[in-house]
């Protein structure tokens, strides 16, 4: 049993999940005493009653809900998205940003709007010390000397200003080298590789230009390099299921054989007519599958082939306070994105919709009534949310994917919602079955 308010998970007995679901099954049930009137048919039961009474008296249980909506939260920047190349080497079928060039012509972010972005970043973090610059793209590695040069400019302003940078790059792998390798290894916190799994549903999504040769043949072994370079350092290989593999268990299955031990597969989200969309009918069929990838997971846990994947990492003793899992991300106030020619927007798949600019790394956060509006977009002002038991885990799901599919910043994106809660649900089962 999970309690929502409190993030607070029960292991119960047969006697105690028979002593809550009466409670729950009861309308009127809202107090202490409520429950303490209950009569109970069995001693055992009269036992377990007193337990749920005590974790209810220690705010662990039919725990309270916020009754006031907190104040918006200050200003303060602590991670950029930098698109340094609006181009890429591939030309995925799904990809969010239009094959790389977001909508617009494809360009590379010059030195110095990277170099403004780091000045920006130092000046917007304020009291912050730590600050987060992710490499992106379309394909950063076709900017690789201006990737290489902003590192370098930002750990010179380190010693200038006493800020903290961790880099993170994501790459499609194609353009890996050894020496490029060996410098990301070096100087990059984390590393994101793409590919979606078996290489028959890699190579049908994920193609080159030319649309000739395999992918997977290309990124397999540079990818099983990189991992053997990172030598426990952190890195993740990040896959897409679509329509075309609702399977993607094996996939994960797939790329843990391939030696990978961190692993996310993401579900594609995409206009409905699209033939690789997920759809509300799929959904059965995902949720299926998600059951079958944490029995996966299980089965490998005390073998060679443990992995960790992405969704089922729940933190439950050390998580963000509560009014962080208000609003998630940060996407607006927190995060940003900085499109090529240092347009700011709240995040990644909002770059290239002017209308979604929040500034620029000259001018500074300029439309604050864009970033009010997404930190308002809350839980609790989300009707649907407020009474779902996952919303402080969640944080309301994605504002884009909300906005672009389901209408509305306060409207969560249902196919999404339906996903996120069944990953918590086997994320949960997972600690449970390991305790």
């Amino acid at each position: 049993m999970v309690d929502g308010n409190s993030g607070a998970v029960h292991l119960l007995d047969e006697f105690a999940f028979n002593v809550v679901g009466r409670i729950l099954a009861e309308d009127d049930v809202t107090t202490k005493d409520d429950i303490a009137a209950f009569i109970w048919e069995t001693v055992e039961e009269q036992e377990a009653a007193q337990e749920v009474l005590e974790l209810v008296s220690e705010g662990l249980l039919f725990s309270p809900d916020l009754t006031e909506v907190p104040p918006r939260p200050e200003t303060v920047v602590k991670a950029l998205c930098l698109n340094v190349a609006h181009d890429c080497n591939m030309r995925c079928q799904y990809c969010f940003a239009d094959t790389g060039d977001f909508g617009g012509q494809r360009e590379l972010m010059p030195l110095e709007v990277a170099k403004q972005a780091v000045d920006f970043i130092i000046e917007a973090s304020k009291h912050r010390t730590n600050c987060e610059i992710d490499f992106f793209g379309g394909e950063p590695l076709l900017n690789w000397d201006v990737v290489r040069e902003t590192v370098a400019y930002a750990r010179q302003r380190e010693q200038e200003t006493g800020k903290a940078f961790r880099f993170t790059i994501t790459t499609n792998g194609l353009g890996l080298t050894p020496e490029i390798a060996d410098f990301i290894n070096e100087n990059m916190y984390n590393v994101v590789l793409s590919i979606d799994g078996r290489k028959q549903v890699n190579d049908h999504m994920r193609r080159t230009i030319s649309g000739n040769g395999s992918v997977y043949d290309i990124i397999v072994p540079k990818f099983q390099e990189m991992k053997q370079l990172r030598n426990g350092r952190s890195y993740y290989v990040r896959g897409t299921f679509t329509a075309n593999n609702l399977d993607f268990a094996a996939d994960v299955a797939h790329l843990n054989d391939l030696g990978f031990d961190e692993i996310s597969m993401e579900p594609v989200v995409a206009d409905g007519g699209e033939p690789y969309a997920l759809t509300e009918d799929h959904l059965p069929k995902i949720l299926e599958e998600y059951e079958r990838l944490a029995e996966l997971f299980l089965e490998r846990y005390n073998s060679s082939q443990r992995f960790n994947f992405f969704h089922f990492n729940v933190e439950l003793k050390k998580g963000p306070c509560l009014y962080k899992r208000l609003s998630g991300c940060g996407a607006g106030f927190e995060y940003l994105a900085v499109a090529p020619d240092g347009k700011l927007y709240p995040c990644h798949q909002f770059v290239g919709k002017d209308e979604f600019s929040v500034g620029s790394v000259t001018e500074g956060l300029v439309n604050t009534a864009l970033s009010d509006k997404l930190k308002d977009s809350h839980v609790l002002n989300k009707p649907v949310c407020k009474t779902c038991w996952a919303k402080y885990y969640c944080s309301g799901g994605c504002h884009a994917n909300n906005l672009f599919h389901a209408g509305s910043l306060t409207e969560p994106y249902r196919i999404s919602c339906e996903m996120e809660k069944k990953r918590l649900e086997c994320a949960f089962f997972i600690q449970a079955s390991l305790l």
